[in-house]
């Protein structure tokens, strides 16, 4: 208990100095809670167009995705022409966008929402179009005009330049643009982009690969975001990539605990699904409030492994309104009894807990022991409060 009381404290005096190592960023009102939203990248790749994406944003809201707080609509790789414009601007491709990325930002506005864009820190974007390097201030400015709200910078064709000059010079682009613009760094991990993301300006900062539709790849990432906790908080969050849920390459069972984890991550919460075409099962998980008000919950610290035992992951958090949640978390093929504790949690004592599972949505009480048979592929999620 006290070695997990001591780690906590830790983490929150390291998001303190970071938070305070750029007070122009922390003092600006974004991304005070992990951004909420969808992207074409996991269900579309390149195949987008702009009828797709305004359907996308009709759906996003007749679905009850935005009414659960999902808002960012984020157009991916593949919308720009082959070619900047005369002027030296990016330009949308006249054939997928006819009517430019700036009428998509109003039909997308109109609806209550905010739009994303795509680019990258290279020369080319991964899928070979123009990208941003050493055009950051007019592409910064381009963007501003045309009322978009999120920037995905990518790390592809970077011609081996160091990592935290080229997202900082996008950083500070958007941050003189004269448009609030949620900045997403999509650098892979591979620099570290936690320790420098809120230097560049950054939101949220990838901490890993891409994610794929599969078990192994969810059970990989997760395990990578291991004490990484203390990077993360509001106006900067760590990202472990978007979700999968919906896609078809995962049971229910593992996408609930992909849910799970992520929102316990404090994860920005970003689906990648067909929002228009998406059965009760994938719009229950990715809408499900207790679920969603984990995730957008900050208490100081996010969540952090506390227990791994083989296939066995223990994960924990605590919630602003007492109490801690917790997921237990089952990578392996055989179901498994897991248990912890109100003092592995560090809750302060009493007699007894509520035990909230927030899939089942009912509640339990114990005397200190949180236990529940996990099956295979799978998680339970809980917050557990002292009455």
């Amino acid at each position: 208990m006290a070695r997990v009381l001591a780690c906590l404290l830790a983490a929150a005096a390291i998001v303190m100095t970071t938070s305070a190592s750029a007070p122009q960023h922390a003092q600006r009102p974004l991304a005070q809670k992990p951004p909420m939203g969808w992207s074409s990248w996991n269900a579309f790749g390149c195949a987008i167009d702009e009828k797709l994406i305004r359907e996308m944003a009709d759906a996003m809201v007749t679905s009850g995705m935005a009414a659960a707080g999902y808002e960012y609509v984020n157009v991916d790789d593949c919308w720009m022409a082959p070619e900047r414009a005369a002027d030296g601007r990016l330009q949308a491709d006249p054939v997928r966008f006819p009517s430019g990325m700036a009428a998509l930002a109003d039909y997308v506005h109109a609806n209550g929402l905010k739009l994303g864009i795509y680019s990258s820190a290279g020369t080319k974007t991964c899928q070979g179009l123009p990208a941003s390097l050493d055009h950051e201030e007019i592409d910064a400015v381009t963007f501003a005009e045309w009322g978009v709200d999120l920037l995905k910078y990518d790390n592809c064709f970077n011609q081996g330049r160091p990592a935290v000059e080229r997202f900082k010079a996008m950083g500070d682009a958007l941050e003189a643009s004269g448009r609030d613009i949620v900045y997403s760094i999509c650098e892979w991990g591979d620099a570290q982009p936690w320790t420098w993301g809120r230097d560049a300006r950054g939101h949220y900062w990838r901490t890993s690969g891409d994610i794929v539709d599969g078990w192994g790849s969810v059970v990989a990432i997760l395990t990578q975001q291991a004490g990484l906790s203390r990077y993360s908080g509001p106006g900067g969050w760590n990202d472990p990539d978007m979700l999968q849920v919906g896609n078809g390459g995962m049971l229910t069972t593992e996408y609930r605990a992909h849910m799970s984890m992520w929102a316990l991550l404090n994860a920005p919460l970003i689906a990648g699904n067909d929002l228009r075409s998406m059965d009760s099962t994938t719009r229950d998980i990715l809408t499900n409030p207790e679920v969603i008000a984990v995730d957008q919950d900050w208490a100081g610290v996010g969540g952090e492994r506390i227990s791994d035992v083989g296939d066995l992951q223990i994960w924990a958090k605590p919630m602003s309104q007492g109490g801690a949640a917790v997921v237990l978390f089952n990578g392996g093929p055989a179901g498994a009894e897991m248990a912890t504790s109100a003092g592995d949690l560090d809750l302060p004592d009493a007699d007894e807990y509520d035990v909230r599972d927030v899939w089942a949505h009912t509640t339990a009480v114990t005397t200190g022991t949180v236990s529940a048979w996990v099956p295979p592929h799978g998680a339970t999620m809980l917050v557990v409060s002292p009455r």
